[in-house]
This record gives C-alpha cells, sequence and structure tokens, in this order.
C-alpha cells in the first residue's frame, strides 16, 4: 500500500531525493566499501561543483581542505544523462545503508568538524510526509546512529588529510 511506503521511496517516486538535488562527495573509504560491494570503480567522478554553496565551506577547514582539490573539483558520485545518482532506483538508493557513503547516511542531518548541528537540511521535501510524522522518525534515523557516522566521516576525512599531506 502506497501510504505504507518508506519516505525515500516516496521521494524517488516524486523525483525529489536528495541524490538528485545534491551532489554527493565520496571519501575514499565510501569508494572501498562501494567498490567491494558492487565489484565496479566507475561509479565516481572528480567534479568542479554546479551549485555555488559547495565553494563556502570555510565554516569546516578539514572539510574544505580535504573535500575540495587546488581547482575546486571533488570526488562525487557520478549521475545519469537524467542527473540521478548512479545507484538511485525505483525505490531509493540501491546500495545497502552500511554501503552507502557516509554523507548519504548522515542526510538530511548537517554538521561540521565539531559534530551535529541542530538544524536540519531544508532539502527533504517534507511535504511528502504523512501526518504527523517526523522526518528523522521516518527515515528510521537516530541522533545516536548519526553521530557514529559523523565520528567515522571525519576520521576518514582526517585519515585522507594525513594521505595528502605525505604526498606534499
Amino acid at each position: 500500500m502506497r501510504d505504507e511506503e518508506p519516505l525515500c521511496f516516496r521521494c524517488a517516486r516524486h523525483m525529489r531525493t536528495c541524490c538528485q538535488t545534491n551532489e554527493v562527495y565520496v571519501t575514499l573509504n565510501d569508494v572501498g566499501r562501494i567498490t567491494d560491494h558492487t565489484g565496479r570503480y566507475d561509479f565516481f567522478e572528480s567534479r568542479v561543483p554546479t551549485d555555488p554553496a559547495y565553494f563556502r565551506q570555510d565554516d569546516d577547514p578539514l572539510w574544505r581542505d580535504v573535500v575540495s582539490g587546488p581547482d575546486g573539483a571533488r570526488r562525487v558520485l557520478k549521475r545519469t544523462p537524467g542527473r540521478q545518482c548512479t545507484f538511485l532506483g525505483p525505490n531509493g538508493c540501491t546500495l545497502p545503508c552500511d554501503v552507502r557513503p557516509l554523507a548519504c547516511r548522515l542526510y538530511p542531518y548537517q554538521y561540521d568538524e565539531r559534530g551535529i548541528l541542530a538544524d536540519l537540511a531544508s532539502g527533504c521535501p517534507t511535504a511528502l510526509l504523512r501526518p504527523g510524522e517526523g522526518l528523522i522518525e521516518s527515515l528510521g534515523m537516530s541522533l545516536e546512529q548519526a553521530r557514529r557516522w559523523h565520528a567515522q566521516l571525519y576520521c576518514e576525512l582526517r585519515l585522507e588529510k594525513e594521505a595528502l599531506c605525505t604526498w606534499a
């Protein structure tokens, strides 16, 4: 029954998913997890963001220093010709949660190196929520889980920064 569909299914059907409206950054460990799961290595690329908001990352120096290269390019998931994430299916993401990029797992939480921020990202189409349904609950997420993924993400970013420093 459509009323019982998870929010991601409803978003996919309405062409409003987070991976249709955002460019998804992947850590090197994300690449490894996805490659191990799919057997593919052709799902990401280095690209300069099309959204100018991605250039204003000065509030999070670690993110800024690791994620964007000198030319502003970032390692992101490829998109189909229809501008959808390569892993988006009719029912949402085709990757299991523990394989998805950490940025995907954390969305719609907003964060910086210090932790999870109070406000959620505004990109989720909350109009698709059922009456009385909360966004985080509908997504099956918890703040505790988000904090673990956040810690993992920033650990992976620090490791990438250390690797960058050894090559410099």
